[in-house]
């Protein structure tokens, strides 16, 4: 049976719905905390937490000493700024966690799979993984990142880079890879390093610069669109949904790089840009690097449906890069409840923080 939303997610969905459909236009004011707290039959509290997630989002902004105000518009799908766009801040970003993953915790997981398992762990995984990890990977996807995807669609490799290889031989070496500028350099390194072009596209303080974006050559655009390293910039949501526009005209592919979402401080799952494509051009990525540990080089990357017969044609033949028992320590983190404990501990601390 479906657990009943708590009243500020069911508030939260609806202003949503409103804001998406144009009910509540681009530049409308909302009611104040305390008025819609009134005419919902809530408490301030309850409007407050929705009007967070709405601003974490970047559906809304508060404005001091005047309000809040919705700044999503859809448009013909490009967001169009005001005015010259709003430079990065100089600092680098530096993420900053909370505590390590416990290593008793971690122990524990790698001796009960010596125990149970024995010496399956030392079989060749599948090419695409073990099953075991790939359907706790599709169960936890589902419950925490609003990616509905079979453990078919799961494929598993050893870190980011690795995976980022995958998806050049898969889309093709004779495309241009756009990818944000600044970005994690290993990105950057990986691409050239396959031999594509790269067109390095400016950001701004709520994603890529649109004029680039309209600009690019590229088919294929990668991004990090919860936090971009170094400069921190997270993707509102009207950027979110002009990459997909742009990702919709012609064949074109978008390739969202999750690192470190996990660690968001919203109060629900992370709207993943995967979970919104309505064409199946979007690859997943992420990796275990930062929740677990750096020494695991574990990272999965999802992919529709349409591109599954491509993926096995092009690179299904590689054997999987991971050994099985890290797979299996993994998968049993994952179905324990110890991995999402440990995340939820850490947001916890940085809420208090």
């Amino acid at each position: 049976m479906e657990e009943k939303k708590t009243a500020y997610l069911q508030l939260y969905e609806t202003l949503r719905q409103q804001i998406v459909q144009g009910i509540r236009p681009y530049g409308e004011k909302l009611p104040s905390r305390r008025q819609t707290a009134r005419d919902r039959h809530v408490s301030p509290i309850t409007v407050e937490h929705s009007y967070e997630l709405l601003c974490q989002e970047g559906y809304i902004e508060s404005r001091a000493r005047s309000g809040f105000y919705v700044i999503y518009r859809s448009q013909d799908g490009f967001a169009q700024p005001d005015g010259p766009a709003r430079p990065l801040p100089p600092a680098a970003y530096a993420p900053a966690r909370g505590g390590a993953f416990p290593y008793s915790v971690l122990a524990r997981a790698m001796r009960r799979v010596i125990s149970d398992y024995g010496e399956e762990i030392m079989s060749k995984p599948p090419n695409a993984g073990c099953a075991f990890l790939r359907q706790a990977l599709s169960r936890y996807l589902a419950r925490n990142r609003g990616i509905q995807a079979g453990e078919e669609q799961i494929v598993i490799g050893s870190g980011a880079e690795y995976l980022y290889g995958l998806a050049v031989e898969m889309l093709g070496r004779d495309k241009t890879y756009a990818i944000e500028s600044p970005s994690y350099e290993k990105i950057e390194q990986v691409y050239r390093a396959k031999g594509v072009a790269c067109d390095l596209l400016p950001l701004t303080h709520d994603g890529i610069e649109s004029g680039a974006l309209k600009k690019t050559r590229a088919s294929v655009l990668h991004i990090t669109p919860y936090r971009s390293f170094p400069s921190g910039v997270t993707a509102s949501a009207s950027k979110r949904r002009e990459y997909l526009h742009w990702a919709g005209q012609g064949e074109r592919y978008i390739v969202e790089d999750d690192f470190e979402s996990e660690f968001s401080l919203l109060r629900k799952p992370e709207e993943t840009v995967f979970s919104q494509a309505k064409k199946e051009n979007v690859l997943y990525l992420n990796t275990f690097s930062r929740t677990v540990s750096p020494s695991i080089r574990v990272g999965y990357m999802v992919l529709p449906p349409a591109l599954l017969p491509r993926f096995q044609e092009t690179v299904g033949f590689y054997s999987c890069t991971v050994p099985a028992f890290e797979q299996y320590v993994l998968a049993l983190l994952l179905t324990s409840g110890d991995f999402e404990r440990h995340i939820n501990r850490i947001r916890r601390m940085e809420r208090k923080g």
